[in-house]
């Protein structure tokens, strides 16, 4: 299961960063499929008046040490794509257990 909560007012991004947090958000839900075992998933879409932060949260394991999520490919092109947009992507084990992922990407002043 997932549950998405929109704060914020929504509106229409660039076509860059829309795309950065659209793919954010895909192969985040990808990492829950293949790591997270049975878990539910939690998406924040909170619209600020300059930035997006988008928080993709899931209630599994959270990552073995020994797997080092810092390392893995997926995550690196999710940083990569958010410093494209001068954004910050951080990921890691929640400290109420699972894992998250947490885009902060600038989206200039709501029109």
């Amino acid at each position: 299961p997932v549950e998405i909560v929109v704060t914020g007012r929504p509106r229409p991004l660039p076509p860059g960063p829309d795309l950065c947090a659209y793919r954010v958000a895909q192969e985040s839900l990808t990492n829950v499929v293949k790591h997270a075992g049975l878990a539910t998933v939690r998406i924040d879409l909170d619209y600020g008046e300059t930035m997006l932060i988008l928080r993709i949260s899931d209630t599994g394991a959270g990552a073995n040490s020994a797997e080092s999520p810092e390392g893995s490919y997926g995550l690196r092109g999710m940083r990569e794509r958010a410093a494209l947009y001068g954004g910050v992507l951080t990921a890691g084990n929640a400290k109420d257990g699972g894992f998250e992922v947490v885009l902060c990407l600038p989206i200039g002043e709501a029109s």
